[in-house]
């Protein structure tokens, strides 16, 4: 059973960066290990819809899971929120699970989605702007801190020969962006999905580059060190649902579209089906623990030494931590 609080506006749902959204999913106890509420962290653009998805479909509930949810716009928040110990299980990218460990130990126990092709560089389309090197001396709105800012900073633009003092950065959460866009208050935006999309079906704005073109941007689950430390069973059991959510996205995309398109109608975004579609199309469900991950993340650490945003190169073997999908693997 959900329990939703009322008197939440779009606004107030989608800004709040500590409120949380508390669900209560009961069920049956499966062992004195799974007895722990799991208080799970997700972003509430399509980054998050997987984790949501999983939320909503019951597949916690029936391995006897309880959860309270934190919703909030970006990963990053999510990773600050695991740092204060707010939250126990969260999903972002390499760079914020990096930060997320050298300032408070987090630990990735998978990659649960891929979304390189969901975050796209947005330019007005009335400044018709074809290529990442005319962006200076623009506006650009950033979620600064986010890994998709970070990634689009240090990578994308500085590759352009574009750096920080070339163009104004307009700190903006990622829902603001499509209207900042539409009201021309900034020139172009790097957003994830559905606010690209949207922003293209509305003549708003045209995709430039999307971050796929160099980087897959593996989005890890997060845990903080207590709740794997105090709970190993029941992250094992939690991952069990998430090879439940991958079949689903498989077996069952018109019911797990169904379900995503309806969080976001319901907070007043108007998309249409084909818009929708285009938008989760690009989002690559496939819950595991790559055997590439240790030089991808060594490549995001070196990059976040050279910005000083961590102190130095993490021990990985405490950074990734596979034995739990392993696990729940060998006994789906």
């Amino acid at each position: 059973m959900t329990i939703r609080k009322d008197g939440l506006t779009r606004r107030h749902y989608l800004a709040a960066t500590g409120a949380a959204l508390t669900a209560g999913v009961a069920g049956m106890r499966l062992s004195h290990a799974q007895d722990a509420t799991i208080r799970q962290g997700y972003q509430t653009n399509m980054w998050g819809m997987p984790t949501y998805y999983l939320l909503r479909s019951g597949l916690l509930e029936k391995r006897g899971l309880k959860v309270q949810e934190f919703a909030v716009p970006s990963g990053n928040l999510t990773m600050q929120q695991m740092v204060a110990r707010q939250v126990d299980l969260g999903t972002y990218a390499g760079p914020s699970l990096i930060i997320g460990h050298d300032k408070g130990g987090m630990a990735g126990i998978a990659v649960v989605e891929y979304v390189g092709r969901t975050c796209a560089l947005v330019v007005r389309k009335d400044l018709n702007v074809t290529k990442v090197e005319q962006l200076k001396g623009m506006k650009i709105a950033n979620q600064v801190g986010s890994s998709v800012g970070n990634i689009f900073v240090d990578q994308v633009l500085k590759g352009a020969g574009i750096t920080k003092g070339d163009f104004q950065e307009v700190r903006m959460n990622v829902n603001d962006m499509v209207a900042a866009l539409a009201a021309k208050t900034v020139d172009a935006m790097i957003n994830i999905e559905p606010y690209n999309a949207i922003a293209e079906s509305e003549g708003i704005g045209t995709s430039i580059v999307d971050l796929s073109n160099v980087d897959r941007m593996p989005v890890f689950m997060a845990a903080t060190p207590d709740f794997l430390e105090k709970n190993p069973d029941t992250a094992v059991n939690y991952l069990k649902g998430w090879l439940d959510v991958a079949r689903d996205f498989k077996e069952q995309p018109a019911k797990v579209a169904g379900v995503i398109h309806e969080f976001f109608t319901s907070k007043g975004y108007k998309m249409s089906p084909e818009t929708f579609k285009t938008a989760l199309g690009r989002v690559d469900v496939n819950p595991g623990f790559p055997s590439d991950l240790d030089s991808y993340m060594r490549q995001q650490a070196e990059v976040l030494v050279r910005e000083k945003r961590i102190g130095g190169i993490p021990d990985w073997k405490k950074v990734l931590r596979p034995e739990f999908m392993e696990k729940a693997r060998a006994g789906a």
